[in-house]
């Protein structure tokens, strides 16, 4: 009965221990389409803060919370004209938060639907998200 016992309390510790393990290592990165932010948070704390471009007028940047899916340094749209899309975390099938070259558009929408950074922040993030692997890294859009 002892080693049951025992077994059993290793065995919640162990539980208990995982997902604060998990939640350790967790960063978010946080859209919010009304302020065209975008607010990134590592073990809770607010690390960054930038401007981003999402969906124009007649387009959409889908709402909801993912985990990152792949990445692609030196990716080029396949949709849209081989248009650059540096440092791309993809999110959300075709969605992805990249870099972009119109930094003047920063802090307003102007994009086909993926959320735009300033390429020197999308490079931030893009490290980052390497740095603690994409199982690790939500992106959460929300109005």
């Amino acid at each position: 009965m002892k080693s049951v016992i025992a077994a059993a309390s290793m065995a919640l510790a162990f539980a208990l221990a995982v997902p604060a393990t998990a939640n350790a290592a967790s960063v978010v990165a946080r859209v919010d389409i009304s302020s065209q932010t975008m607010t990134v948070s590592q073990h809770g704390r607010v690390k960054y803060r930038w401007r981003v471009s999402t969906a124009r007028k007649g387009k959409v940047t889908p709402t909801g919370s993912w985990s990152a899916k792949w990445l692609s340094k030196n990716h080029r749209s396949s949709r849209y004209n081989n248009a650059p899309m540096p440092y791309s975390i993809f999110y959300n099938g075709n969605f992805a938060v990249h870099g972009t070259n119109q930094v003047s558009r920063l802090g307003r929408p102007a994009s086909a639907g993926c959320v735009r950074l300033d390429t020197a922040n999308a490079r931030t993030l893009y490290n980052l998200t390497r740095r603690v692997g994409l199982k690790n890294v939500r992106i959460v859009v929300q109005r």
